[in-house]
């Protein structure tokens, strides 16, 4: 199972699946004249102006949509996934990531545009999402394309979404709790998923207001406390920063000169690099724009617009500190071997001492939990436009079951599985950008400059 697994994995995460995501963000880089660059201060301004955001309209705040969707893409990918980058594909992964990441802003800004120009309204509120865009904006003959990516991200929804985040927390609380003598059982892991499962499936049941409103409230305060751990670490560690950004620079080209011959080719580094960064951004995965697509705003760009600046705080803030925290601290990386969170709690150990796994616990726990909320979102959506609306309900009751499995199931051939769905997911979503760029011109118009 784990070789078909593997198999799969590489087949999905070939040349061509990095030709088609780094193609499409390419195409609309291009027909959008640079809009992640071009309209990036002006999505700044719009992030910051809603910091303090007041409800107003149908459907939640464009804020609350925000934060929705980081808490989908802020998961344990941050801070478990960026250790395994730099791995299995060296510090030059960390720069496909920015590439990725830098491209995937304006993708995101397509997915988040293109959601709310083809959404509909249900008994349920705003319903929208790459589903809707193939269906509605390339008509009835895609609608099998729909279907597919529905499909897809029901499995994902229970691996990316849930199965990965969950085992994350249960093993970051054991592995804490150990530490101080006090080795849980598979009791306490029963009770933790119960625990969880009951907290997440309440929040779940509330749809898309319920989850946003938990949203704007966990994920700011998570998101901030984690990188001012990730800063005071950076600045105790600033001589050393320097050489952890030439390592990035350099390993993108030469892996085996910065890994000690340890890595092999930089087509390597840059499927790792690339395949990771989609796994914690989402941008060509279409996810985000379902949570987007709720928000009431007058023009669907204006979403786009914090779409983008999802994307960054995601890759280009978060994922490049967790990546900077690891090369300065020192902390030998064992290349070729996926360790994970292992080397992520190791590198925090040598600023932080034996309080280290603690603090990075607390934010796991806040960036899973968010995770599930908002892969709760994605998924119920995509049963409901399946399979009708009677089953968003038994989809969540599904969903809490496998966090209580997650707790005390050995869940190491989710991350695979995982990154392997969410290539598949990007496939039906990417077609529907890339052929409705003309719609995005015109839309992106609308706002101005």
């Amino acid at each position: 199972m784990t070789k078909l697994l593997s198999e799969l994995h590489s087949l999905v995460w070939g040349v061509p699946a990095l030709v088609l995501i780094l193609g499409v963000g390419l195409w609309l880089t291009a027909g959008l004249g640079l809009v992640q660059l071009r309209l990036f201060p002006r999505a700044m301004r719009r992030f910051l102006a809603q910091l303090r955001p007041a409800r107003g309209g149908e459907g939640v705040t464009g804020f609350q949509a925000l934060c929705t969707a980081l808490a989908a893409t802020v998961g344990t990918g941050n801070l478990v996934g960026v250790a395994g980058a730099l791995c299995l594909g060296g510090p030059g992964a960390i720069f496909w990531m920015w590439l990725c990441g830098i491209l995937g802003m304006a993708t995101k800004f397509a997915e988040a545009t293109l959601a709310l120009r083809y959404r509909v309204r249900t008994p349920e509120g705003f319903a929208g999402g790459p589903m809707y865009t193939i269906a509605r904006g390339l008509g009835r003959k895609w609608l099998p394309l729909a279907k597919a990516y529905c499909v897809f991200g029901i499995i994902a929804a229970f691996g990316v979404g849930n199965a990965t985040q969950v085992s994350a927390v249960a093993s970051g609380v054991g592995g804490v709790l150990s530490a101080f003598g006090a080795a849980p059982g598979r009791g306490f892991y029963l009770a933790l998923g119960v625990v969880l499962a009951a907290f997440l499936g309440n929040l779940l049941r509330g749809g898309a207001g319920a989850i946003g409103s938990a949203a704007e409230k966990l994920v700011p305060f998570a998101a901030a406390g984690y990188i001012l751990l990730c800063l005071y670490a950076l600045w105790a560690g600033r001589a050393a920063l320097p050489a952890a950004l030439a390592a990035i620079f350099r390993g993108a080209f030469d892996p085996r000169a910065v890994t000690g011959g340890m890595l092999g080719s930089a087509v390597e580094a840059l499927r790792i690099g690339c395949s990771r960064g989609v796994f914690t951004n989402e941008a060509g995965m279409g996810t985000a724009s379902i949570a987007h697509a709720a928000a009431s705003v007058d023009r669907p760009a204006q979403q786009g617009l914090l779409g983008m600046v999802e994307v960054f705080l995601d890759t280009i803030v978060i994922c490049t500190l967790t990546a900077l925290v690891i090369l300065v601290s020192g902390v030998p990386i064992p290349y070729g071997r996926d360790v994970g969170g292992q080397l992520t709690t190791a590198a925090f150990a040598r600023f932080y001492g034996a309080g280290a796994p603690v603090l990075l616990t607390a934010f796991l726990v806040c960036f899973a939990v968010a995770t599930v909320l908002g892969w709760g979102l994605y998924g119920s959506a995509c049963a409901r436009f399946l399979l009708g609306s009677a089953w968003a309900g038994a989809f969540v009751w599904v969903q809490m079951g496998v966090v209580v499995v997650s707790c005390v199931a050995d869940t190491a051939s989710v991350w695979q599985l995982s990154e392997t769905v969410n290539g598949l997911m990007a496939i039906p979503n990417l077609i529907s950008l890339a052929l409705l760029l003309p719609e995005l011109r015109r839309l992106t118009k609308e706002i101005g400059e």
